[in-house]
């Protein structure tokens, strides 16, 4: 295959099934899609592999055909950054067209990357297995100023070669909790989003997270959306993993501002997770607001900088080491290839709240609760409920008087009682309850210390959103929360 100069082109990495008639099908719809959207057909190319490499059974009876396509820019495509936005249309294209196939072999197709900047190289292997098992990696022609390497347990669901990280954007190392809720809320997103830069692009892409990905995988998914959309890496990974700012009083007014605006138009993916991320040009990472994932970096005289969940991950001569330090809760890290430095947290945060006038914004839009203009007392009804009719009507049960009020009462501390609730479903009970009966608090038991909500007051939030949601995809002044 002959390649024009670099960023005129695009290369796909493809997990294809070894069935011959699904992988003709799958190649068919990708060829499709390509022609479909304007660009052009370049080739295939087989991805050279080590068949010889130790594998245990059952990961070589998972092993896909790996495969490239290479796709050159059409005419209506002028700049590199509209070629990322052409790839990734042409890629969800043809992935939801191939899954509405339904073939015999059809859940052993992905598309791990579609880029004119990167190249994803990954599998059900161990990290020092990635170089032995892909002979490009080795060939000393490939060259590269940056690299994502992660190797992780598949702890939410079944190791499978497309749930491998790095994904397209990130490589993730903790756990998304709220991961239900984010994933509905993408989906309740899809028909009331709209973008300049996507325009009717963006109906080719739904459904944007498909059901059995991992949480790391709908992430990655969210976060290409925003990227896409216009937003940089950085400023979309601040949106999903925001800093603890309601209670933090020392932070300044326009990030806090900005944090605030954000809150209103996605909710925090969170959870421990230490995440970094690449889109080629640029390469860094970042902490959840509790830190609960160690991240450490060097830099070297030779400008080699290293990031790893522990030090020493790489033999490195301590003469060699100009800086070492870690990265600390809910801050970033980000190394720019085009600018050729390293900024800052405080640098880059400062810069993107004061894009901006987010503070003027909010003050003239966001409305809170206690600055309505309320009298301070509520006038007594003209008719008092007895009290055994106002502990019905809010649900009181003689189990709440006897083991919860009582003991109260009569010693100033909460009862004790064993924890779990043996107490029948409302939804399965022929008496009427109150509302919040028929909810039930998700608990997540993984890897996660327990967090005093009292004494960790900083980190914690209970703030919730009232009105309609803004355009996830474009910011502006009519658009604010």
């Amino acid at each position: 295959v002959t390649l024009p100069a670099p960023g005129e082109y695009g290369v796909a990495m493809v997990f294809m099934p070894k069935e011959a008639a699904s992988r003709l099908a799958c190649e068919e719809e990708i060829e499709r899609a390509v022609r479909a959207e304007g660009q052009v057909l370049l080739g295939w190319r087989d991805v050279p592999t080590n068949a010889d490499m130790p594998m245990s059974p059952t990961v070589k009876a998972k092993e896909p055909v790996i495969r490239q396509v290479f796709v050159g820019r059409g005419p209506d495509v002028m700049v590199t950054e509209a070629l990322e936005r052409k790839l990734y249309v042409t890629r969800r294209r043809a992935a939801n067209a191939i899954n509405a196939l339904n073939l015999k072999h059809g859940q052993e197709f992905y598309m791990v990357s579609m880029s004119a900047r990167t190249v994803n190289y990954k599998g059900l292997l161990l990290a020092t297995q990635v170089g032995e098992y892909f002979l490009d990696l080795v060939d000393p022609r490939a060259t590269s100023a940056l690299s994502l390497v992660h190797q992780r347990f598949s702890t939410n669901t079944f190791p499978k070669w497309n749930l491998a990280h790095p994904f397209r954007y990130i490589a993730h190392n903790g756990e998304i909790n709220t991961v239900r809720g984010n994933y509905n809320w993408m989906r309740a997103r899809e028909k009331g989003v709209s973008s300049p830069l996507l325009g009717a692009d963006l109906e080719k892409i739904w459904p944007l997270i498909y059901p059995g990905q991992s949480d790391s995988a709908a992430f990655d998914n969210a976060l290409e959306l925003l990227v896409m959309s216009g937003y940089s890496m950085a400023h979309a990974v601040m949106m999903m993993i925001p800093e603890a700012w309601e209670s933090h009083t020392q932070m300044d007014e326009k990030r806090r501002a900005f944090y605030e605006y954000h809150a209103a138009m996605m909710e925090p993916w969170d959870g421990p997770a230490a995440v970094a991320f690449t889109d080629g040009r640029q390469i860094g990472a970042t902490l959840d607001r509790n830190g609960l994932r160690p991240a450490r970096y060097l830099v070297t005289d030779d400008d080699l900088v290293v990031m790893a969940s522990e030090s020493g991950v790489l033999p490195i001569p301590d003469s060699k080491i100009v800086k070492k330090w870690r990265l600390q809760p809910g801050k970033m890290f980000l190394i720019d290839m085009e600018q050729g430095r390293i900024i800052d947290d405080k640098e880059l945060k400062d810069s993107l709240a004061s894009v901006r006038p987010y503070t003027d914004w909010l003050s003239r839009i966001n409305i809170k609760l206690d600055g309505l203009d309320v009298p301070a007392g509520a006038a007594a009804p003209d008719c008092v409920a007895s009290l055994l009719d106002r502990q019905q009507a809010f649900g009181y049960s003689q189990e709440d008087i006897k083991f919860i009020l009582e003991p109260m009462g009569k010693t100033g501390e909460e009862g004790t009682g064993s924890m779990g609730n043996d107490s029948p479903l409302a939804v399965l009970s022929s008496r009427e309850k109150v509302l919040y009966s028929y909810f039930r608090q998700l608990f997540a038991q993984v890897t996660n210390p327990p967090i005093d909500p009292i004494r960790e007051q900083l980190v914690m939030s209970l703030v919730s959103f009232i009105g309609p949601k803004p355009n996830l995809l474009e910011i502006n002044e009519i658009n604010p929360p």
